[in-house]
């Protein structure tokens, strides 16, 4: 039986398809560095409940940087069905621990941990409503208080983005399966 694949809509913001999760990640971390996501989505939820339009001078940034998270998060829905196959190489002296607050030790250790933990929570249909939502508010001159949970999915991308950063920093690797001989009597 042949899987489907996820497309992973990179063409807007990267300028070319990329079918690989990894590539992708390339591509996205060329466009922007990581405290640029992670400021325009703390600022976009903040937003959210103001008066106050985001991006107003140029509210097409919007636009674009939701294309690019949306694309982000297709990766890592790829990323945690991936997690069998691959693994995060050891940790090394060099990384930037300190911007990687929101991971816990066993998420810092196995990032894989971090995308399976946000899809049994959420689905992507979910986490593109919540993108779609804040959005919507931020780009809105009325204060609204969403009926919707705006932190668990906020929370959630936030550790996707730690996540990813980390296996950038680390890599991964193929995980080598190791064959029984069987025993017998």
């Amino acid at each position: 039986m042949k899987k489907n694949k996820v497309s992973l809509e990179t063409n807007f913001w990267a300028g070319f398809v990329a079918g690989n999760p990894f590539k992708a990640i390339d591509a996205f971390f060329a466009f922007a560095r990581l405290d640029y996501y992670k400021q325009n989505l703390t600022e976009m939820v903040i937003y959210s409940y103001k008066t106050k339009v985001y991006k107003e001078d140029n509210p097409s940034d919007v636009f674009v940087f939701y294309t690019a998270i949306f694309s982000f998060l297709k990766v890592c829905y790829c990323l945690q069905e991936k997690s069998k196959k691959w693994k995060v190489k050891k940790s090394l002296c060099s990384e930037t621990v300190f911007s990687l607050t929101y991971l816990t030790k066993e998420e810092y250790d196995n990032p894989f941990i971090v995308f399976q933990k946000a899809f049994e929570e959420k689905t992507l249909k979910e986490f593109e409503f919540f993108l779609c939502l804040i959005v919507e508010l931020s780009l809105s001159p009325y204060a609204e208080d969403p009926e919707t949970d705006l932190t668990t999915p906020y929370i959630h991308l936030i550790k996707m983005l730690d996540a990813v950063e980390l296996m950038r920093e680390r890599g991964v690797e193929k995980i080598k399966k190791k064959y029984q001989i069987p025993v017998t009597e």
